[in-house]
């Protein structure tokens, strides 16, 4: 009997100190973040900032927040098992990477006091912290105002609303725990982490407004710790009931406090990041997918669109994702496109990857949805200048948007905009008014455009007038072209109506009602 226990004894130290047996460790992992931003130009606001950053997966750790079997409330529940296989599929990834992964199911400890993962949390010795470790920490008053989203009744959003109980045994079953692997819902997590050298925080799970912020292991305790934290926006959810304040969708309150958390605790990235692909979306969003093409060195478009894109989830119940490409011939996301029911596209001379360049085409090639600004006449057209691995298109403007593009006036003049008389009754110049006004940037020379294009708007410098505004289709696909999209446009509000009109035209739905439309709250 003695030595039987030896040999349990040794199992379990070989458990709690053998590395993942597939690891693919050494290489950084390369997420983008998006946080938010004090703007000094615009007080009270704040730019929405995309990031390129790379983790050693030596000094990260995922921490997987309270997947549990069930919950008290069955919407809950069953959007905790609709996250979790793509969930698995992440650790899985990280994993193998080298990630450390912590599973938290609070409250289920009993359940796995026996396995080596939980031994091993145990095991950390205990250190000292920065602040002190709470049960629970609450919404912080000194670094952040009320979550936009009322939870007061508990947040379940069923008909008729759920009972609270206690429904809970242990962590949903489609998340693998490997031997690797570690189990604690308490300060453990912390210990454990500087034990290891650990720097980097990933967490995911649920529920944002909740557990995932509060928890000992949540964001802001390991904020609060000075850990680099990141949170899976996709991987995630609320307990929020829409008939509550602020009175929208479920997908659209946590898209809120995902915000919140951007603005005043830390980055938010996409399991995207690490699996490629679209990110998950829960069946229930049945938003219109609105995709932001942006790297533009020129026009600040990489500020202008992601504001406008929050406008658009804001006013407008769409779902909106920014592929950013920082400049580079790379442009994050880019597997988005797969799901976009419309592509907002404001590039300028960029040779992309072929693969990314290829993505575009496929989805041009499905009759894909397209409302190109400005430097998109020469989106992928870079003289060529085509770095290796790359490719360029310099047909774009003739063969899609139906366009001319050979330079433009003097920056300094501006261009004086027209709307079209015989056209103001189209669907996309629907509230612009007033139906003349002057931008601030200079005017691009296109004509002559496609003989299948309609053209609705004009520009003119003197005694030289050129198409501005058009439409056409491609592929079957609605196109809608404006030279219009200087930083300065998104200031006037009969751009702001333009554009939006153009989305929701090119997307075949209905515009929206005629309403003044912000520049965007971001």
């Amino acid at each position: 009997m003695r030595y039987r226990w030896i040999g349990v004894l040794l199992l379990t130290l070989v458990a709690l100190l053998m590395p993942c047996a597939d690891c693919e460790c050494g290489e950084p992992l390369v997420v983008q973040t998006r946080f938010r931003v004090e703007d000094a130009q615009r007080p009270g606001q704040r730019d929405i900032i995309y990031k390129t950053e790379r983790l050693d997966p030596h000094k990260t750790a995922i921490v997987i927040c309270d997947m549990w079997n069930e919950h008290w409330c069955r919407g809950a529940t069953r959007r905790v098992a609709e996250m979790a296989p793509r969930m698995n599929e992440l650790i899985r990834y990280a994993r193998r990477r080298g990630v450390l992964i912590i599973h938290a199911p609070s409250g289920t400890m009993d359940y796995y006091r026996d396995t080596p993962q939980r031994k091993r949390a145990q095991a950390a010795p205990p250190v000292k912290t920065r602040v002190p470790l709470k049960g629970w920490c609450r919404l912080d008053p000194q670094r952040e105002p009320p979550l936009p989203i009322d939870d007061s009744d508990g947040g379940c959003d069923c008909q008729p609303k759920c009972q609270t109980r206690k429904a809970w045994t242990h962590q949903i079953d489609i998340l693998e725990i490997a031997p690797e692997d570690a189990i604690t819902d308490s300060a453990e997590a912390y210990y454990l982490l500087e034990q290891r050298g650990i720097d980097n925080v990933i967490i995911m799970g649920v529920h944002t407004n909740m557990c995932v912020l509060g928890r000992p292991f949540g964001i802001r305790q390991m904020v609060y710790q000075g850990k680099r934290v990141l949170l899976v926006r996709d991987m995630t959810d609320s307990m929020y009931n829409s008939r509550s304040r602020p009175f929208v969708s479920h997908v659209r309150g946590t898209e809120m406090v995902i915000e919140h958390i951007e603005k005043y605790w830390c980055p938010t990235i996409t399991s995207s990041d690490l699996l490629g692909g679209p990110a998950f979306r829960f069946q229930e969003d049945t938003r219109p997918h609105v995709a932001f093409l942006v790297s533009d060195d020129h026009y600040d478009a990489d500020k202008t669109l992601p504001r406008f894109a929050q406008m658009l989830r804001e006013r407008y119940q769409l779902y909106a994702t920014v592929l950013h490409g920082e400049g580079e011939a790379n442009i994050r996301h880019i597997d988005e496109l797969q799901t976009a029911d419309c592509l907002v596209l404001y590039i300028r001379r960029l040779a992309l990857a072929k693969s990314q360049l290829e993505a575009i085409r496929r989805y041009l090639g499905r009759g894909g949805a397209l409302v190109g600004l400005r430097t998109a006449s020469h989106a992928f057209d870079v003289r060529g200048n085509v770095p290796e691995g790359c490719a360029e298109w310099t047909t774009f403007d003739h063969e899609v948007l139906g366009g001319n593009y050979h330079g433009h006036g003097p920056n300094e003049k501006g261009t004086d905009v027209t709307v079209l008389a015989q056209q103001a009754d189209h669907p996309v110049l629907a509230g612009v008014r007033p139906d003349r006004w002057h931008s601030t940037g200079s005017l691009y020379y296109t004509s002559p455009v496609a003989s299948d294009a309609t053209v609705l708007m004009t520009g003119s410098l003197g005694e030289r007038t050129e198409p501005l505004t058009w439409v056409r289709t491609y592929r079957g696909g609605r196109v809608v072209y404006t030279g219009l999209g200087h930083p300065d446009d998104f200031h006037d509000a009969p751009f702001r109506r333009l554009l939006v009109n153009a989305i929701f035209w090119a997307m075949n739905r209905p515009v929206p009602e005629e309403k003044p439309v912000a520049a965007g709250s971001e």
